[in-house]
């Protein structure tokens, strides 16, 4: 936690801890090594951290493409982006390879239109 920490001390935001127990989505090819790596945090909601991890250029909206991974086991999928996960609800992240980028997205907020 303290690399966590310190991602959110480099760019002036409140620590807002993902706990072990909660869960991400993520998609399983950021298990295989797919790159770029993005990380949207939307808002935590029911035991989940908000996080949504993926790998590649385009996200996919089929309805299996995330699935729920508890942070505790991030280390094994992807311990690259572990220290990303303090970031609060409306930042997000991108990996590809020693490239490593942070930024606010206040869009990530804002709730999605309904059907």
């Amino acid at each position: 936690m303290d690399d966590q920490r310190a991602v959110c001390g480099q760019h002036g935001v409140p620590f807002f801890p993902s706990l072990a127990e909660e869960n991400v989505g993520i998609a399983k090819n950021v298990r295989h090594g797919a790159m770029p790596i993005h990380g949207p945090r939307l808002q935590p909601e029911s035991g989940t951290t908000g996080w949504f991890i993926w790998a590649g250029e385009v996200m996919s909206h089929e309805p299996d493409f995330f699935v729920p991974l508890h942070v505790s086991h991030l280390d094994n999928w992807c311990p690259q982006v572990v220290k990303f996960l303090g970031l609060p609800p409306g930042w997000r992240f991108l990996v590809a390879g020693e490239y490593e980028d942070v930024w606010e997205d206040l869009n990530l907020l804002t709730p999605f239109p309904p059907d």
